[in-house]
This record gives C-alpha cells, structure tokens and sequence, in this order.
C-alpha cells in the first residue's frame, strides 16, 4: 500500500496537469472562434472596447488557473482524492460558459461567472493547501506558515462578493457604455492582481532563499 500510495503522489501531478492543460486548449479554442465571429471588435466602438477587455479578462483569468495549478503541483505532493479528478471539469465547463457570454450584452452574466470561477479556484486551492499539509513529505514548507482560517480569506470572499453583485446589477438593470467598461476593467484590474499575489507567492517560496 506504501508503494501505491507514493506512485500516486508521484504520478498525479503530472495527470492532473495533463487533463487540465486539455480542458484549457479547448477554451482557448472557443475563445479564438469568438474573436473570428465577432465582426464588433475589429469596430472603432466603445462596444468593441468593452468587448475587447472581457476578451483580456477571461485569457488572463485562464492563465490564472493554469499558474495556480501548475505552481502547486510542482512545489507540493499530496494523496489525490477522487474530487481532485473532477475539479478541473467542474471548471472548464464554467470556463465554457464563461467564453459563451463573450458580448457587451451579456457583461451581467460574465461578471457573475467570472466571480463563480473565481471562488471556486480559491476552494479548490484551499483543499489543496490541506491535503498537502497533512502529508509529511511537504513539512519543510507548511512549517513555516500557520493553517489559513476563514479571515485570512476576507478578501477573496469580499471580492468574489463584489463582482456578483456588481454583475447581477448590471444584468439587472441592463446598463451599457461607460459603466460597463468601467465594471468589466475593474475585474480585469483584480484579476491582475491576483495573478501578481500568486506570482509573489511563487517567488517567496520558490525562488527566494529562506531569510533573504
């Protein structure tokens, strides 16, 4: 049982990597038929503008997912639960969704799904985290860092909060222009930075040396 325990620790990682870097492929393929359909973009528009930073968003929210995962499965081991197969389906189907509200029209709708994936991610990462911690071979890092609790992860809940709010407003009330791309460039922004606290992150426990 040891020896099969250890092979899928070995193993996974590069199972689970594999699986998601199909499921990505396959957005990124909806997303590049978007941009050939669209006759809008290639407009001198505020609709294009509008449309064009969503286009931006969600590339930059998939490459988030990619870094998340890749950058946890190359610094931890952990034994795999079954949801840990499922996860990655669970979120190219909202991935798929999420490519399908591409449309100035449909910002409300992207906003939510873009908060939903965004959550989601931050679960998944967060079960991660445990299993990686209970298993011995990860020590020298969890060591040095406490177990998050639930305020460690206020804002994250506060943004995710936010940008359904702020999407379920705007599907609601129907607006357009301005306050739109002012909406959609204020997910955008966030995403940005989180994609920079994960990449500081990657850096502190990676690159830097323990003291430096």
């Amino acid at each position: 049982m040891s020896a099969m325990r250890n092979r899928t620790k070995e193993n996974f990682p590069m199972v689970l990597l594999t699986l998601l870097s199909i499921v990505q492929a396959l957005a990124l393929e909806l997303i590049w038929s978007h941009v050939r359909e669209a006759d809008h973009l290639f407009e001198a528009s505020l609709l294009a503008t509008v449309s064009w930073v969503q286009i931006a968003a969600t590339l930059l929210g998939l490459v988030l997912i990619w870094v998340v995962y890749a950058s946890n499965a190359m610094r931890f081991r952990w034994v795999p639960a079954t949801s840990d197969s499922v996860y990655p389906f669970v979120i190219g189907i909202m991935e798929f969704m999420l490519v399908e509200t591409l449309d100035p029209g449909e910002s409300g709708r992207w906003m939510m799904l873009m908060a939903l994936i965004f959550g989601t991610m931050v679960l998944v990462s967060h079960r991660t985290m445990k299993r990686a911690r209970a298993d011995g071979d990860n020590a020298a890092f969890f060591d040095r860092y406490r177990p998050a609790t639930l305020r460690d992860f206020i804002p994250q809940i506060s943004i995710v909060a936010a940008m359904a709010l702020v999407g379920l407003f705007v599907q609601v009330t129907n607006i357009a222009g301005t306050l739109v791309l002012l909406a959609v460039s204020a997910t955008f922004g966030i995403l940005a930075w989180q994609f920079h606290v994960t990449a500081s992150f990657w850096r502190r426990t990676v690159i830097e040396e323990p003291g430096s």
